[in-house]
């Protein structure tokens, strides 16, 4: 007569181990197929996938595993799930990354501050580094739509109004030149993650939007100038404003 094995069984225990450290590999390598195959095919953003059925026969898997795997893509927007239509190739932008820098951020605990300060270190790092590049190319014509956007916030901030998206239309401007898509989308994602965790924090806009109005308009005051170093020095100061205005809300100093 066989023994059945209980639960408690070391043999049961050490399988149930294995299955469990063997099924996210599965899982991932699913993925890793599935993304290999729009890259082979060359699939463009929106084009169709094949369908599960397809993928069950091409990879050699089960329904549930395809699913499972075209889930995990989704929240990484490598495709898209129409229900009722069918899967797609995602736009694979950098919306995951947004989400889970603002949880980071938002999870640290009452340090917000310090969170928030390595998110604005990234970006000035990179901000500093364009704007040597983009220093002596600007053209005269760029530089007026510069100080059109200035002048718009100085308007806004007369008249009492925040101006967010003025302050994200300045920075796009300025490195539009470069040709380079990632860089609106980079510099996106962390003003993004800034305003978010600024809106549950319950943070105002701008106590001192003449002082914003200013870093701005030095900026671009160097740039016509064409010293590249004091642009570089304006856009230092522009984010330690930035910083410091993060640490007197986290503190409730208006």
């Amino acid at each position: 007569m066989s023994e059945r094995r209980t639960s408690d069984d070391p043999v049961n225990s050490s399988l149930s181990r294995v299955r469990s450290a063997r099924e996210p590999r599965v899982s991932s390598q699913i993925q890793r197929e599935v993304m290999q195959l729009i890259l082979d095919r060359r699939l463009r953003a929106g084009a169709p996938l094949p369908t599960e059925t397809e993928l069950m026969e091409s990879l050699g898997v089960s329904r549930n595993s395809v699913r499972e795997a075209l889930k995990a893509l989704q929240a990484l927007d490598i495709v898209e799930i129409r229900h009722g239509y069918g899967t797609y190739v995602g736009q694979a932008s950098l919306t995951p990354l947004v989400d889970g820098l603002t949880f980071r951020t938002l999870a640290q605990q009452g340090d917000d501050t310090g969170a928030l300060a390595e998110i604005l270190q990234v970006r000035e790092v990179l901000e500093e580094g364009l704007i040597r590049r983009v220093a002596g190319a600007l053209t005269d014509e760029e530089l007026t739509r510069l100080e059109t956007v200035v002048a718009r916030m100085d308007e806004a901030g007369r008249a009492g109004r925040p101006f967010p998206e003025l302050d994200r239309e300045f920075h796009e401007l300025l490195y539009a030149s470069l040709g380079n898509a990632l860089v609106p989308q980079l510099l996106g994602a962390f003003w993004t993650v800034f305003r978010r965790v600024s809106g549950v924090r319950g943070w105002t806009d701008d106590p001192t939007p003449d002082v914003t109005v200013r870093r701005h308009r030095d900026i671009v005051v160097a740039l016509r100038a064409r010293d590249v170093e004091g642009a570089q020095k304006a856009m230092a100061d522009h984010f330690r404003g930035i910083e410091a205005r993060a640490a007197q809300e986290s503190r409730g100093v208006g």
